[in-house]
């Protein structure tokens, strides 16, 4: 089986072959995108997916694997949205939409009494850090990955991680029969 760096390479001689990659990694990428941005999701994948394939030819093998390339490309895609709602809402008088990007985070945990915690807690993370512990717990992404995704080196990665799991685990500890699990530990 070809991997999805040889067919990265090969798509720009031949650009049919970037059809797997979208096969094999949209699933996951949009995940990313619809945790971050629910209402947006397929409109965003679309994005992702018409840069990745114009900005082929600038994926280098040695800055890490192609699906980190790809959920850097969806970082910036969503980092773009995130600025253009932005704004639209700031020209809008009125406009009473909220960007909360951490709405969807109430959703989808299990103890809703944990949910407004979380949220503050990681709201309250340098954007950097609270990134990184997304990407590993959401995305399933090893440090190192999202290190590339961010663009940081990896050993930051992993002290900047380690810091965002400890502020988490210390506010959850701070509760009352509350505790840390699961991919956030």
């Amino acid at each position: 089986m070809e991997t999805d760096e040889d067919l990265l390479t090969r798509s720009i001689r031949e650009p049919e072959a970037f059809e797997l990659l979208v096969v094999r990694h949209s699933g996951a990428l949009h995940g990313y995108l619809s945790r971050r941005a629910p209402g947006a999701a397929d409109d965003l994948l679309a994005e992702v997916w018409l840069q990745a394939f114009t900005g082929r030819g600038t994926y280098d093998v040695n800055r890490g694997t192609s699906r980190t390339w790809l959920f850097g490309v969806a970082r910036n895609v969503l980092a773009a949205h995130r600025r253009r709602h932005e704004r639209d809402a700031r020209a809008l008088p009125g406009n009473e939409e909220s960007s909360d990007p951490w709405h969807a985070i109430d959703q989808r945990l299990d103890a809703a009494a944990v949910a407004p915690l979380i949220r503050h807690t990681l709201a309250g993370l340098p954007n950097v850090e609270r990134e990184l512990l997304l990407l590993v717990a959401w995305e399933q992404l090893t440090p190192s990955e999202a290190a590339a995704v961010v663009g940081i080196p990896a050993g930051t990665a992993r002290s900047r991680l380690h810091r965002a799991r400890t502020r988490l685990r210390a506010a959850l500890d701070s509760t009352p029969s509350l505790s840390l699990t699961g991919d956030f530990a």
